[in-house]
């Protein structure tokens, strides 16, 4: 039985107590890929000024919003991952060891827009990943999702 099906009997995701190795260093991991998909979803947002016949400059910040959604969901739909958390080596998982689908990359993704967008419930995710024993988000305890390591393929 590998690590993905074994834990606890309420979860399919690895046990942080007998396999830490899948939570090692994620939240610095989360942190970082976080600043590589917000460069990219602000050079994608860029990008889509024209295409609005330059009307996208007055609403930036609605703009920068629905392309962080499409951006998210559309590469956690299809990678489990954003590109951010690709380079540094995590995927989601959902609490069945699964990887996401995309109702729940939708899911996570609002989510995550929410905390977000309130201080508190941001500040509360964020001490919630530097505490918990698999590093889950506010958001990620919701769905009960995580973020993991992706296991090395060679």
């Amino acid at each position: 039985m590998d690590a993905m099906t074994t834990s606890d009997p309420l979860w399919g995701l690895p046990d942080p107590d007998t396999h830490g190795e899948f939570y090692a260093a994620t939240t610095m991991k989360r942190f970082f890929a976080w600043i590589v998909d917000t460069v990219l979803i602000l050079l994608l947002s860029l990008v889509a000024i024209p295409f609005t016949a330059f009307v996208g400059l007055f609403f930036f910040a609605l703009l920068f919003l629905m392309v962080s959604l499409v951006y998210r969901i559309a590469a956690i739909a299809a990678w489990s991952a954003t590109p951010g958390m690709l380079l540094a080596g995590l995927e989601l998982r959902t609490a069945r060891g699964e990887r996401f689908d995309a109702a729940t990359a939708a899911a996570h993704t609002i989510l995550y827009l929410v905390m977000m967008s309130f201080f508190v419930l941001q500040a509360v995710s964020i001490l919630l990943m530097l505490t918990s024993a698999r590093g889950q988000g506010l958001h990620d305890h919701l769905l009960g999702t995580a973020a993991i390591n992706r296991a090395r393929t060679w």
